[in-house]
């Protein structure tokens, strides 16, 4: 069972920086995509960005040129840059590891969830 536990989130003005860590035990994932959804209140869990097992990613029209998501293998780990945050970035964020090396397989696991708040 692969477990996913993100840190890194909490609350930060507009115009501010995030980083977010998704470490993921009882696996390797060094062979699967990962990415990271988000939450708002009253919305729908919607896509942010997502990385092959090679390191070729896809973002979100929203955070194109602002998020930029990175990953370790050699840690289990990957990495949510967040820059220039808006107060539309407000969400909780999930980590997910897909069901295969492509971001095309979808999520099969997802972390508890971490809050960013963004003010205004």
């Amino acid at each position: 069972q692969v477990q996913l536990v993100e840190s890194g989130g909490g609350l930060v003005q507009a115009g501010g920086s995030l980083r977010l860590s998704c470490t993921a035990s009882g696996r390797s994932l060094g062979n699967y995509a990962m990415g990271w959804f988000r939450q708002a209140p009253g919305k729908e869990r919607e896509f942010v960005v997502a990385i092959s097992w090679s390191g070729g990613d896809t973002y979100a029209d929203s955070v194109k040129g602002r998020f930029t998501i990175s990953r370790d293998n050699a840690k289990n780990t990957n990495y949510l840059q967040m820059n220039s945050l808006k107060p539309e970035d407000t969400a909780v964020y999930y980590c997910a590891v897909y069901r295969g090396a492509s971001i095309f397989t979808g999520p099969r696991y997802w972390g508890q969830g971490t809050q960013v708040t963004v003010s205004s």
